[in-house]
């Protein structure tokens, strides 16, 4: 199966690459090679591929594992290029296993923040990926025995890595080899942490998902990349050894935290500090961080959990992020990035044309001091059409809507739409067997929820058709979300709309929406009737109400996904409701 998760059971079965083709689309038309090749230009250029060389080093200690993420997506995209790479990191690998151009000489002395088998992590994906698309060659050599060094070096002990992610990495290559050593290897990886496994910090022990066994914990908490990455592996091993509990563990976490912890856009992380969860309902718009890499992580764990129970609700919330935070990472040309992605950006951001120091700055840069999402991005979208479609005994599963053509066990599937922007779905048999098979299509929550089944013997050329729901709709929060009480956002299909304000125009933050009349479309855009709140500056900002209602206007709204395209501006997703 070409595919980034293979469990060996699960309600539901993975299609792969090769069973889902995108067609031109939203999803077919999103620049991947244009960010992988971005990624290699500078990566060549700010010294990270050079560090395997023996050139002086240069970047923060995980950038290795932006190599490694960038040759997975090569090997997902079939990218050439992989193998000049794969010699690279080979002549680097030492004889007993170990790699790493950071720490050489000083082998896992800071387990908190060295990052050593977190790059083994992405090392290991890059390699399954390689295997999984071309066969054994020298990379798979390379993960076999950096991953052997793993085992024999850390079999025993209660050593963890401050960051997760080497944890479903052994999982999935458990999956492909069959060795026993590495599913023992991340099961004790998991059961380590919380005992505790590693020194405090300024951000405590949750920061590294230390601060409790991982079956105590009732939500996500801490660095959200970090959480998101541990709650994959921790599925992984569920799966794997049969532990109902330890998943069941997993989606009750999931559940507050989509509950309590998770923004509109899906996006996860409320704290700048540690980058992490805040408590619950502790969600302002202004200081979300909402890091692009933990919208991967998200969409990667809501799949997971998708394959194992075969609830909808996990293929729900991965469409909502896959829209509103993995599509607004890149602009639209592929060659800059968002890292944090806030739901209000009060000050417009300042362009940068080379190494961003910062994270935050309301604008996507080229490339970061820490580029982590610009890769993420590039695996994802390389292997997007693994995550798309599933499977079972009695035919096929379309989680996500969009054009492509779709494959499994001699039914073939054209799918026709213009979704987002439309809700008309076309579904074309062009194969079929002569037993009858089903077709199912999720219908998001927002649309109704539930699904659209068809289900007897099929003959080339027959289709079926649905339609969603797309009109626009005004929505509020939950009160105790209290940082955007009295405020509304809109949504339309699965996309979240914002007020963009570049240049010159009216400060967002003088404007009230008003929610009688319904948003009024305009191509991808939106209208909605608004007005200037009109204020006295009289030295001292606090009283007696002293607005005013300035006249009537008309707020343009776009796309989240899309803002920041027009150079800096100011933008806010929810809006002041007028009384």
């Amino acid at each position: 199966m070409v595919s980034p998760v293979v469990p060996s059971s699960g309600a539901l079965a993975p299609l792969g690459l090769p069973d889902v083709r995108l067609l031109p689309g939203f999803w077919g038309s999103q620049p991947t090679q244009t960010i992988i090749d971005h990624c290699y230009t500078w990566m060549e250029r700010v010294g990270w591929i050079g560090n395997f060389t023996g050139e002086p080093r240069r970047g923060r200690e995980f950038s290795d594992s932006e190599v490694y993420k960038l040759m997975e997506a090569m090997a997902w995209a079939g990218d050439p290029r992989i193998e000049e790479l794969t010699r690279v990191v080979a002549a680097a690998q030492e004889a007993d296993g170990y790699l790493n151009t950071k720490w050489p000489g000083a082998r896992y002395t800071d387990l908190e923040w060295g990052h050593e088998l977190y790059c083994y992590g992405h090392l290991i994906q890059a390699g399954i990926a390689r295997k999984r698309t071309h066969g054994e060659d020298e990379l798979w050599d390379v993960v076999r025995r950096a991953a052997d060094h793993v085992c024999a070096t850390f079999m025993e002990g209660t050593g963890v890595c401050g960051h997760p992610e080497i944890e479903m990495a052994l999982v999935e290559l458990y999956r492909e080899t069959g060795a026993e050593r590495y599913l023992e290897m991340a099961r004790r990886f998991v059961e380590r942490r919380g005992l505790p496994a590693l020194a405090d910090i300024e951000f405590g022990r949750a920061y590294y998902q230390d601060d409790l066994p991982v079956r105590r914990a009732e939500v996500f908490r801490g660095h959200a990349v970090r959480a998101l990455y541990l709650a994959c592996g921790v599925v992984d091993l569920a799966v794997e050894t049969g532990d109902k509990e330890l998943l069941e563990t997993v989606e009750r976490q999931w559940e507050r935290t989509v509950a309590r912890r998770t923004y509109l856009t899906g996006g996860m992380g409320s704290r700048h500090s540690g980058e992490a969860f805040g408590d619950d309902y502790e969600l302002p718009p202004d200081r979300a961080y909402n890091e692009t890499c933990a919208g991967v992580a998200s969409v990667m764990l809501a799949h997971r959990l998708l394959l194992a129970t075969g609830d909808p609700r996990y293929a729900d919330l991965a469409e909502r992020t896959l829209y509103n935070v993995v599509a607004a990472g890149p602009a639209l040309d592929g060659k800059s990035f968002f890292y944090a992605n806030p739901l209000q950006v009060r000050v417009p951001g300042e362009k940068v044309e080379g190494v961003s120091p910062r994270a935050e700055g309301g604008l996507r840069a080229p490339w970061r001091e820490v580029s982590c999402c610009p890769t993420n991005l590039a695996r994802t979208f390389a292997s997007l059409p693994a995550y798309l479609a599933t499977a079972d005994e009695r035919g096929i599963q379309i989680q996500h809507i969009t054009p492509s053509v779709i494959g499994y066990d001699g039914l073939r599937v054209r799918l026709s739409t213009g979704y987002p922007w439309s809700g008309a779905v076309t579904l074309t048999v062009e194969e079929a067997p002569a037993e009858p098979r089903r077709i199912t299509v999720r219908i998001p929550g927002w649309a109704g929820g539930g699904v659209h089944e068809w289900e007897r013997s099929w003959q080339p050329g027959e289709e079926v058709r649905l339609d969603v729901p797309m009109a626009p709709r005004w929505v509020r929060a939950d009160p105790r979300v209290d940082a955007v009480r009295g405020c509304v956002a809109v949504e339309r299909g699965p996309l979240v709309y914002c007020a963009e304000s570049p240049g010159d125009a009216p400060l967002l933050s003088q404007i009230e929406v008003s929610t009688a009349t319904p948003p009024v479309e305009r191509g991808p855009s939106l209208e909605v009737a608004a007005r200037h709140v009109v204020a006295e500056d009289d030295g001292w900002p606090y009283g007696e109400a002293r607005t005013e209602q300035g006249e009537p206007m008309v707020l343009w709204l776009v796309p989240y996904h899309r803002w920041g395209n027009r150079g800096p501006a100011t933008m806010r997703v929810w809006l002041p409701e007028a009384r």
